[in-house]
């Protein structure tokens, strides 16, 4: 890993901590219902953690799997139509700007790109169903592998920005990291969970980050960026 992609993934890393809200209205629900299928006995928590991990590298693998197809497909595209390269980097810089609005609570615009996935997802969930309840570390991984396919706009968003960069490698590292971000709320739990929460919930946090990650998204767009530059230069 090259000096020059430390920034994308610590990025990555952030949107996916400080985005993780919206992870838990989507998917903390499984995440909990792994833990209520167990008989509380001896080893109750190790069992418990070692399910939620499970499920959770599936469902990173799925987001890294998305984004090695798509930037394949990607790659393929700009090589064939050379002047794809800058409508794709300028749509994925919107969207970024997209999520830090989402982010701060100013406008909840980007839920408007899940329904792209919805016609995918139902063909995908009934299967999801036939590893309820889990009780193994199989099933946990399975389930995480098919929820990873939810339609999320902040997955979608976090995609889109991940495939306009170099390559696959790069793409599926970003969801990687990305992945890694939404950890702590995935599996904390608690008293420690609720002093996470309280912290990302806060408002002046999420703005912060929402400011931060819109500025991020314009410098993005490279319309934008050559607009800056040029003002720099004067």
């Amino acid at each position: 890993m090259n000096g020059d992609m430390l920034p994308l993934l610590s990025s990555a890393f952030l949107i996916g901590l400080l985005g993780s809200a919206h992870c838990i209205g989507m998917c903390g629900g499984i995440s909990a219902s792994l833990s209520m299928a167990l008989p509380v006995g001896s080893g109750y928590r190790w069992r418990q953690l070692s399910l939620l991990i499970s499920y959770n590298i599936g469902r990173i693998f799925s987001y890294t799997l998305i984004a090695l197809v798509l930037a394949g497909i990607s790659q393929l595209a700009v090589k064939r139509w050379t002047g794809l390269a800058l409508p794709l980097r300028t749509i994925a810089g919107f969207l970024l700007v997209a999520m830090g609005l989402s982010l701060g609570r100013w406008w909840q615009g980007i839920v408007a790109i899940e329904r792209v996935g919805k016609p995918f997802w139902k063909r995908i969930s009934p299967l999801s169903h036939r590893l309820v309840p889990v009780h193994h570390g199989w099933q946990a991984l399975l389930l995480g592998a098919l929820w990873g396919w939810l339609p999320c706009g902040l997955v979608y968003s976090t995609l889109a920005w991940a495939i306009a960069q170099a390559g696959q490698q790069q793409a599926a590292l970003i969801m990687i990291f990305f992945g890694l971000g939404t950890l702590p709320s995935m599996l904390l739990t608690g008293l420690a969970a609720r002093r996470v929460e309280r912290l990302r919930q806060h408002l002046n946090l999420r703005r912060l980050a929402g400011v931060a990650l819109v500025l991020y998204g314009l410098w993005t767009i490279p319309p934008v960026r050559l607009f800056v530059m040029r003002l720099i230069d004067l």
